[in-house]
């Protein structure tokens, strides 16, 4: 699929793909993650217009610098690509980070969504979650090769049952490259230094983030064994929002792919709220 640019509101390239023709469905990936994030998803999806966004210092997008990696900015970002395209309201899927960018649009700019559907994240993230990605985060992998590294992650990436091989490769070549000294990272490594800002920060009370999302369309899609969005706080949401979709994936951690059989039910029963 052809990697497309546009020029963000304060100058930086940045990437995007864009197909399929219908609802302009806007997908927002994790933090270390960029528009392949939702290749697995892509085949099962029709009678939509899927947008996929590379954040900043990810993907095809220009690197600007860790102050730059933040929320905000990346909420403006999306709203400038959909500017961009002549959209004046999208439904957003996001993942993680890009569920995060989902909820404060929702209480910056309203008018923007028709909808929101969250891949395994909420107003609360447990820290034993932040710890896993604080590990990792601006790090080359150990492993040398894709293979070698895909014969590791079912023992590195705990929670996650039944996944075959071909997956293990396929997900492996969406997060590194290989190259002459080994694997490297497929975004700026300064994006470290914005995560830790945001780890070591105090605790920020998201709730009144998700409660903005009142009225919207609105779906919640949880691994079972997630280690970043725990059980209680998926429930207060649905105590919050009764009408939200819900799904509780069996066999997967943070996050799943969204081709499970339990993924797209939900998945779809939210496009069809937005029809």
């Amino acid at each position: 699929m052809t990697l497309h640019q546009f020029t963000a509101s304060d100058g930086a390239r940045l990437a995007y793909r864009d197909e399929g023709a219908g609802l302009p469905v806007l997908c927002l990936a994790g933090l270390t993650r960029s528009s392949t994030d939702f290749d697995f998803l892509v085949p099962h999806l029709d009678g939509v217009r899927l947008i996929r966004a590379d954040y900043r210092g990810r993907g095809g997008s220009d690197w600007t610098g860790a102050e730059t990696y933040t929320i905000p900015r990346e909420a403006q970002d999306a709203l400038d690509l959909l500017d961009h395209l002549g959209i004046g309201q999208a439904a957003i899927l996001g993942t993680s980070r890009g569920g995060l960018i989902g909820m404060a649009l929702a209480a910056t700019s309203r008018d923007r969504l028709s909808g929101l559907c969250l891949n395994d994240i909420g107003p609360v993230i447990e820290r034993g979650g932040l710890d896993r990605i604080c590990d990792y985060v601006g790090r080359n992998p150990a492993a040398r090769t894709i293979d070698d590294l895909a014969a590791r992650m079912p023992r590195t990436m705990p929670g996650f049952d039944g996944v075959s091989p071909e997956r293990w490769t396929d997900f492996a070549r969406q997060l590194y490259e290989e190259t002459e000294t080994g694997l490297a990272i497929r975004y700026d490594p300064a994006l470290r230094e914005s995560f830790l800002a945001g780890y070591r920060a105090p605790v920020a009370d998201l709730w009144p983030l998700f409660d903005a999302c009142a009225g919207l369309p609105l779906a919640l899609i949880r691994g079972a064994n997630s280690d970043l969005l725990s059980p209680e706080t998926a429930a207060e949401m649905q105590r919050r929002r009764p009408d939200m979709i819900f799904a509780d994936v069996p066999d997967r951690a943070h996050v799943p792919f969204l081709d499970e059989t339990e993924s797209l039910q939900a998945i779809r029963a939210w496009l069809e709220l937005l029809a």
